[in-house]
């Protein structure tokens, strides 16, 4: 989770009212040798990260409702301790 993301357009930061704001990072990994990432990125999922998507997308959705119930640092805790 990190609290300013640059990717923002310029009509999505002013409806924020704000450049201080937190997010959940749903990450894809990195693509395998010199795979272009573009065409990583767009490319299908595997029959095996099928898979795993609902698990990943529950624990993005956990992640998120942690984050508004608890806080950042609670939940940063929470979800990075080892």
């Amino acid at each position: 989770m990190t609290t300013h993301d640059t990717s923002l357009n310029d009509r999505e930061r002013p409806a924020l009212g704000t450049r201080d704001y937190l997010r959940v990072r749903f990450g894809i990994g990195r693509p395998p040798g010199r795979q272009d990432p573009a065409d990583f990125v767009l490319h299908d999922f595997a029959t095996s990260e099928r898979r795993e998507l609902g698990v990943l997308v529950e624990r993005a959705a956990d992640a998120a409702e942690s984050l508004l119930r608890h806080g950042l640092e609670a939940s940063q805790n929470l979800l990075h301790a080892p």
